[in-house]
């Protein structure tokens, strides 16, 4: 499949993508608010960024996207046009969140990655009930 946009149309259209507050990632944090969990978003501070942070159970959690983050599911998969773009791009993406996952352990803290293929309605509860497991874990 030929890419039908300009390279400045397709700039344009991926700078309009979320990185910060997607469906997901808000599913994520109004379930753990429900459970009693308090949090901070965003938190630069950390390396990474991490999208969830619990200061109380010296815990993070990454809310990552299949695609962006090379998820080895269905949504998670490359496209076939253009490889010469992605592979590398969605490559550098898994080396960035592993060098930031290796630099919060080193700083003590625990990190939690969830996937947006795991947050989906028949997913959700087995999902959240993991991430409760593993952040009470850490206390």
């Amino acid at each position: 499949m030929v890419d039908t946009l300009s390279s400045e149309q397709r700039s344009a259209l991926m700078k309009r993508v979320k990185q910060t507050g997607t469906a997901p990632e808000l599913v994520l944090r109004k379930e753990l608010h429900r459970m009693g969990f308090r949090y901070l978003v965003d938190d630069n501070r950390l390396p990474g960024t991490p999208d969830i942070v619990l200061p109380r159970y010296k815990t993070v959690v990454f809310m990552h996207g299949c695609f962006w983050h090379g998820h080895s599911c269905r949504q998670g998969r490359a496209p076939a046009s253009n490889i010469e773009y992605w592979r590398p791009k969605i490559h550098a993406n898994q080396e960035r969140d592993a060098r930031k996952e290796s630099q919060l352990v080193a700083l003590g803290w625990q990190v939690i990655t969830v996937w947006s293929c795991e947050l989906s309605k028949k997913r959700l509860g087995e999902t959240i009930d993991k991430v409760v497991f593993l952040i009470k874990r850490n206390k």
